[in-house]
């Protein structure tokens, strides 16, 4: 019987561990948007193939969690906490928070460009290091470094086309 009770621990400290993973990036992404404000698309020029405004908070949301389960799984499968596969993930979610602040706050454009190069650096990285803790915590992190390939696109147009 004690054995069972043990077992249910477990499971249930998995599932809130697993839950705090996840919600993570959603957290730090919200908190950025709240530092950065107005984060409609403004009075200024966008390259084509620029989505309508209402795409990328869908797009944000799906990516962050994909990202946040994807560290919870390497977390699960890694033999201490704070390994580099984590320490290259909680970079690039710091460089992630920074993005939207210095793009929208700040409207340094070009810079934010510079820093999405970063972020999306950072983020091959990352998936490099999940992978090779757990294959699908890699492949759960590739539409997110898609989706960063197509948002410095639009950052440099932005940045180009607004000079």
């Amino acid at each position: 019987m004690e054995l069972a009770k043990i077992e249910n621990k477990i499971k249930r400290s998995n599932l809130l561990k697993a839950s705090l993973l996840t919600a993570l990036p959603l957290v730090v992404g919200g908190l950025s948007a709240a530092i950065a404000g107005d984060m409609s698309q403004k009075d200024y020029a966008q390259p084509p193939l620029s989505p309508p405004a209402w795409v990328f908070p869908v797009v944000w949301t799906v990516l962050y969690l994909t990202m946040g389960f994807a560290s919870y799984l390497v977390y699960r499968d890694c033999d201490y906490i704070l390994n580099d596969a984590m320490k290259c993930f909680f970079c690039q979610l710091f460089v992630n928070f920074c993005w939207s602040i210095v793009f929208f706050r700040f409207e340094f454009y070009t810079a934010a460009a510079v820093v999405l190069l970063a972020l999306l650096l950072l983020t091959v990285g990352t998936t490099a290091q999940f992978y090779t803790v757990n294959k699908t915590a890699g492949k759960l992190m590739i539409p997110y470094i898609a989706w960063l390939v197509f948002a410095l696109y639009l950052n440099v147009g932005v940045s180009v086309l607004n000079l």
